[in-house]
């Protein structure tokens, strides 16, 4: 079975903060009464759904996208659901990681379909605990992978460690396991994020 994990773009969708001026929009170049083809437009942030971030997002001078696809985004992935509103150290010790591995954490903001301000996310400690654990990348079903944290440390720890961030992730319909991940992001270069299409395939036994 495969999952898409991915959010829909739309104009209504929901955004970080709920900030009118991080919603897509959607407009028509030309149509086939102003001319020979109908065009469509759409102007949105690059972190608008689910996405990836890129170390620039929050380290000065830090690395951008290329042409590349960040190693770990096509391959195993492991779900696993977090209770508590706070993913720190003993939540990532408990989902009993192993170097190399890619985890989604699961959380109670898979549940709603607005932008809730006290979303769970991922604190110094959690990400302190991934960086050790040496994990290839994390990914979180919020619009942000933490919050009410000054100068940004999850951010700047996980991918100052080379760990990427998949945030914006669709989980309620995914249970806690082993899934092979296909997630591949737009090919733009030079930039801080990347909208991305991501799925989840059961894998197969022994596999």
């Amino acid at each position: 079975m495969i999952y898409d994990v991915s959010m829909t773009i739309h104009p209504e969708m929901t955004v970080y903060k709920d900030i009118p001026a991080k919603k897509p929009v959607f407009d028509t170049l030309s149509t086939h009464h102003t001319g020979s083809a109908h065009e469509g437009v759409v102007t949105m942030s690059l972190h608008t759904g689910t996405h990836l971030d890129y170390p620039l997002h929050m380290i000065a001078g830090g690395g951008v996208s290329d042409d590349t696809i960040p190693d770990g985004l096509l391959g195993p992935v492991k779900v696993c659901t977090v209770t508590e509103d706070v993913i720190d150290r003993e939540v990532v010790e408990a989902c009993d990681l192993k170097p190399g591995d890619v985890v989604f954490f699961k959380t109670r903001n898979s549940e709603v379909d607005f932008f809730d301000f006290s979303f769970v996310y991922v604190d110094e400690s959690g990400a302190k605990a991934l960086q050790a654990i040496g994990v290839k990348g994390v990914g979180l079903d919020a619009l942000g992978i933490e919050r009410s944290q000054p100068d940004h440390p999850t951010h700047k720890i996980l991918l100052g460690a080379g760990i990427f961030i998949l945030e914006g992730l669709r989980l309620k319909a995914v249970r806690d396991g082993h899934y092979e991940l296909i997630c591949l992001p737009l090919k733009i270069v030079g930039v801080d994020a990347l909208p991305v299409r991501a799925l989840l395939k059961t894998r197969e036994p022994n596999n």
